[in-house]
């Protein structure tokens, strides 16, 4: 945060603090309890070498992990944000998950794959109304796979925006990632590029558009969650 030119002068500790909050993100919560266990083993083994740097660089790669960048999403009319950070691996039209209740009609998808090195929370891709929130259990296929959409487990969730639109959001565990975290329910009211889960630990992320939907990426780019447009609604 940039300091106002009456400030008050900051101290040499205040400085570094400052410095440290603008260059390392902050961790999602659901990250906690793995950086300490990592940061546990470190301290129960300092005076076995092997064993302190095992939990340091456990505890440092769940931080990074977990991190929780801060974003700013667009003030585009009718953009549709990208719901995680990752490489777009593929866009085609596909009916939306049936668990949803909506139409079988093939709709417009845009798909972005999750390494073990992007930031693995989710964003809203469009603000408006949850209208439903299904879990459904499957398989755990490497999520860059096709049938990943169709077989892996996943949390799909169905959000219309004040202008009536309808757009689906997919939460897709992969071949490592064993646990989904979703913390929206039915009636809530929710923002663009809001934080709303996060999958552990490497996933994959559908975005189901209206079909008169502006698709506004190619495969293969890169997306940050609540920043990158992918599509423009009608």
């Amino acid at each position: 945060m940039a300091r106002r030119p009456h400030d008050p002068p900051q101290s040499g500790p205040q400085r570094l603090t400052e410095l440290v909050r603008s260059a390392v993100p902050p961790v999602h919560p659901a990250g906690l309890p793995f950086i300490a266990a990592g940061a546990a083993v470190a301290v129960l083994g300092r005076n076995h070498p092997w064993v302190r740097r095992a939990g340091l660089a456990a505890a440092v790669a769940n931080a990074g992990f977990f991190r929780h960048p801060d974003r700013t999403p667009p003030a585009r009319p009718g953009a549709v944000v990208a719901p995680a950070d990752g490489q777009v691996c593929l866009i085609d039209v596909a009916p939306p998950p049936a668990e949803l209740g909506l139409a079988a009609d093939p709709v417009p998808r845009v798909s972005i794959f999750l390494s073990l090195l992007d930031a693995h929370v989710q964003r809203i891709p469009v603000g408006g109304e949850v209208l439903a929130v299904e879990h459904r259990p499957g398989r755990f296929h490497s999520a860059d796979l096709p049938a990943a959409s169709a077989d892996n487990e996943r949390t799909s969730v169905l959000i219309r925006t004040p202008g009536g639109h309808q757009v689906a959001v997919v939460q897709i565990a992969g071949l490592i990632a064993r646990r989904i975290v979703c913390d929206l329910h039915v009636g809530d009211t929710v923002g663009l590029g809001q934080t709303y889960g996060l999958i552990r630990f490497g996933s994959r992320l559908d975005t189901y558009l209206p079909a008169d939907s502006e698709v506004l990426i190619e495969p293969g780019q890169r997306a940050l969650a609540g920043e990158t447009v992918l599509a423009r609604l009608s």
